[in-house]
């Protein structure tokens, strides 16, 4: 079970103090947008959108009007879903597993679908003639990462208790290294020098080459794993006591743990195909989430949803900022950030004597 320890000096979230998450949800991607290696001022961005949206014919710099457009607003709303995605991901993993190390990345789920989109992008596998999509060969590595570490840990005895949670975090661990190994020998094997280059960047976590098809295809995916865990809420609720008690309160288990595991690794699949494996926002985002509102899910899945999009934009735009002329990976950036916040959630969350 994932403990609350600090639920009675945690700040209470409620009534008319949520009316700034609307607002949010606009100004993040909007803050996204205006800052970056040149920034573009807010009201130039406003004019921008009213210009593509409603053609409102605004004076606005045709230079800046493509950037805006094309390439910064695209980026900063795959960012927040990637980052929502992420979040409600792992969430879900943690309370499924009851462990609170459970994420997409560190369970070997991110490792699986990078090979399996690696797999289909260099090596072209396919069905008959035609190439599968990247994210269907994602979701299929992703299947396969997490099918084998559970595997793994079953074999190796673990269980509802504390070794079994150890033993599932280093199967995942197992699975994680096996996966990567993997893609370096599909890359290695398949593709050519430049190819290479591009895709070992990709890996690192890469939203430069995101468009408007993309933004569609990760809101949709992000959607459905949202609207999964909040129809099961109080099966997540459930399932933070142990399987047997989610049984005893009349949940179907198997079908609910499958629906959810599907969810889960259908969402990270999209999202990895399209930004690669980003580590960390799935780990650290559903402790700070717990932080805010507690352990119930039907505040924790939205709550870890907007942290995620917020926390992933803002990481994105210190990946094109941090280095003068150079943009970063971005799980480069969540991994400076985010290792040494879960450092202190550990630490702040340590049983007191």
């Amino acid at each position: 079970m994932i403990a609350d320890p600090l639920a009675a000096t945690r700040p209470r979230l409620h009534g008319p103090r949520w009316w700034w998450v609307p607002l949010l949800i606009v100004l993040a991607p909007l803050a996204g947008t205006a800052m970056g290696e040149t920034p573009i001022a807010l009201d130039t961005v406003w004019r921008a959108l009213a210009n593509q949206l409603w053609d409102a014919g605004h004076a606005v710099d045709p230079i800046d009007q493509g950037i805006i457009w094309s390439y910064r607003l695209p980026r900063a709303l795959v960012a927040g879903a990637c980052g929502a995605g992420l979040a409600i991901s792992g969430l879900m993993l943690q309370t499924l597993l009851r462990n609170a190390l459970a994420d997409p990345y560190l369970l070997g789920i991110s490792a699986g679908a990078s090979t399996g989109a690696v797999l289909v992008a260099v090596a072209g596998v396919g069905i008959g003639s035609a190439a599968l999509p990247m994210s269907v060969g994602a979701l299929a590595g992703a299947l396969a990462a997490f099918a084998l570490v559970v595997g793994l840990a079953r074999l190796a005895g673990g269980g509802p208790t504390a070794r079994g949670a150890a033993q599932i975090v280093l199967a995942g661990i197992a699975g994680s290294q096996l996966f990567s190994a993997l893609t370096s020998f599909i890359i290695a094997r398949s593709a050519s020098a430049e190819q290479a280059r591009g895709i070992m960047f990709w890996l690192l976590g890469n939203l430069s080459g995101v468009r408007w098809g993309d933004v569609g295809l990760s809101m949709g995916a992000v959607a459905i794993a949202m609207a999964v865990a909040l129809w099961h809420v109080r099966a997540l609720d459930a399932f933070t006591f142990g399987t047997e008690s989610a049984a005893s309160l009349g949940v179907p288990v198997r079908r609910v743990q499958a629906v959810l595991i599907l969810a889960t690794a259908g969402a990270t699949a999209v999202l990895v195909s399209i930004t690669g494996a980003i580590g960390f926002v799935g780990l650290v985002v559903p402790h700070a989430a717990r932080f805010l509102v507690g352990t119930r899910h039907s505040r924790l899945v939205p709550v870890s949803a907007l942290i995620g999009m917020v926390f992933l934009i803002a990481a994105d735009v210190i990946a094109r900022m941090l280095v003068p002329g150079q943009t970063l990976p971005i799980g480069v950036v969540t991994a400076l950030i985010g290792a040494p916040a879960f450092a202190v959630i550990l630490i702040r969350a340590r049983p007191t004597s």
